[in-house]
């Protein structure tokens, strides 16, 4: 299995994710991650990605340095660009 660069994220109730960064990018000065939780990568279906975006002035927010990008029209700049960073990978991410 390939090697992939982690995010541990701690949600409210405690639980602690693990999250594996296939693509990153940057648009607008602002650093942006394609994401999919770590244990999902070894089954052969469809995994659901998440992007994240850094925000190294929130360390103390409920996330830490990074937040879920939830924003429809900032996903729809987004979706194109990790969509072309994945072409060449043979993994299928649904946004």
């Amino acid at each position: 299995m390939e090697e992939f660069e982690t995010i541990v994220i701690t949600f409210d109730d405690g639980e602690e994710v693990e999250f594996c960064v296939l693509e990153e990018t940057q648009l607008m000065g602002k650093h942006y991650y394609l994401v999919v939780p770590c244990d999902e990568l070894d089954n052969d279906e469809e995994s659901e990605g998440y992007v994240l975006r850094e925000n190294p002035d929130a360390q103390d927010e409920e996330f830490g340095m990074y937040e879920f990008v939830e924003d429809e029209k900032e996903l729809e700049l987004l979706f194109p660009i990790f969509e072309e960073l994945m072409d060449d990978s043979d993994m299928e991410v649904e946004l």
